[in-house]
C-alpha cells in the first residue's frame, strides 16, 4: 500500500496541473470503490475551481470552496493529469475533467479497488480525518512527544509507532527503517523505551520520510508517481524485506517475525 511519501509524491506532482483550474465535469465509470462514491462528487465539483491539493497522513484533499474531493490510493491506486482524449482502460474508474485550453482530465485508477472517493464539507472534518496524530514531519512530532504518550504501553514499539492516533502515516516500511536507524528492537515494549531513544526516533522518522520524498516514494507493487515514473527508495531499504540477509551495519542474518500481522525484520545484534 503507497505509504506517506509516495502520497505526498502524487501530491507534488498533481498540484502545479490542477490547482488554479476550473472542474468541468466529472465521470464515474463505476459507482463505489471501496466505498460508495457520494452524490456530491457529481453534483457538488462540476464548476469549482481546484484551491489546493492537500495531504493529511495518506490521505488526498482536493479544496474547493464548496467542499473537498477526499482520495485515498488504496493497494494499488494512481492519480495521473492527462490528455482529455488519452484511452480510457479498464480499472480506470474516474475522470475529473479541467477546463483551459489545452483539455486535461484528473484520471483515478485503482485495479483493486481498495481507494475510496469521498467527501468532506467545507469547514467539516470527514470521519476517516478524525482522531488523528500528528504530521511525522511536522513540529508537533519529535521525541519528547513519544515518550510522554508511549508511559505504561505494553505494545511493541512497531506497533505504537504505527498507530495512526500516534503519529500518522508511518506504515510498515518506514517503521521498520525507522527503528533500524535508530537502534530500537522492533519487539521492545513502547513504555520500556527511553526519552533519548525516543529522540533519535523521531528524528530518524523525519531524516527517512523526507529522503523517500526525494526519492520518490518506494515502489513494491503498483506505485507509481503522476508522470508514471516508479519511485526509487526501494533500493536503499536497509531492513524491510530483508529477513535472512546480512544486517547492512554487522553482516549477521537479518531476524524476521510477525508483529500485530505485518512481517516487520530486524538486526538482533544492532537493535536493542
Amino acid at each position: 500500500m503507497p505509504e506517506l511519501p509516495e502520497v505526498e509524491t502524487t501530491r507534488r506532482g498533481l498540484a502545479p496541473h490542477v490547482e488554479g483550474r476550473r472542474i468541468q465535469a466529472v465521470t464515474l465509470r463505476r459507482p463505489d470503490l471501496r466505498w460508495p462514491i457520494p452524490p456530491e462528487i457529481t453534483h457538488d465539483l462540476p464548476g469549482q475551481r481546484i484551491d489546493a491539493v492537500r495531504r493529511r497522513a495518506k490521505y488526498l484533499l482536493v479544496d474547493t470552496a464548496a467542499g473537498s474531493a477526499l482520495l485515498h490510493l488504496g493497494m494499488s491506486g494512481s492519480l495521473r493529469v492527462l490528455p482529455a482524449d488519452t484511452p480510457v482502460t479498464a480499472h480506470d474508474h474516474v475522470d475529473i475533467a479541467l477546463q483551459g485550453k489545452e483539455q486535461r482530465v484528473l484520471r483515478f485508477n485503482d485495479p483493486r479497488r481498495f481507494g475510496c472517493l469521498l467527501w468532506q464539507p467545507r469547514g467539516e472534518t470527514h470521519p476517516l480525518l478524525q482522531g488523528l496524530g500528528p504530521e511525522p514531519l511536522s513540529d508537533d512530532f519529535d521525541g519528547d512527544y513519544l515518550f510522554d504518550l508511549s508511559r505504561g504501553r505494553k505494545a511493541p514499539v512497531k506497533t505504537f509507532l504505527m498507530d495512526q492516533a500516534v503519529v500518522v502515516g508511518v506504515g510498515n516500511i518506514y517503521a521498520a527503517e525507522s527503528l533500524f536507524r535508530a537502534g530500537i528492537s522492533p519487539l521492545r515494549a513502547a513504555g520500556k523505551v527511553s526519552r533519548d531513544r525516543y529522540v533519535a526516533l523521531a528524528a530518524a522518522v523525519k531524516d527517512i520520510l523526507a529522503h523517500a520524498i526525494t526519492r520518490g516514494g518506494t515502489t513494491l507493487r503498483d506505485f507509481l508517481s503522476p508522470d508514471g515514473a516508479p519511485g526509487y527508495f526501494e533500493q536503499e531499504l536497509s531492513a524491510y524485506g530483508r529477513g535472512g540477509e546480512p544486517c547492512p551495519r554487522c553482516g549477521r542474518p537479518m531476524k524476521q517475525a510477525s508483529i500485530g500481522q505485518r512481517a516487520t525484520v530486524w538486526c538482533g545484534y544492532c537493535q536493542r
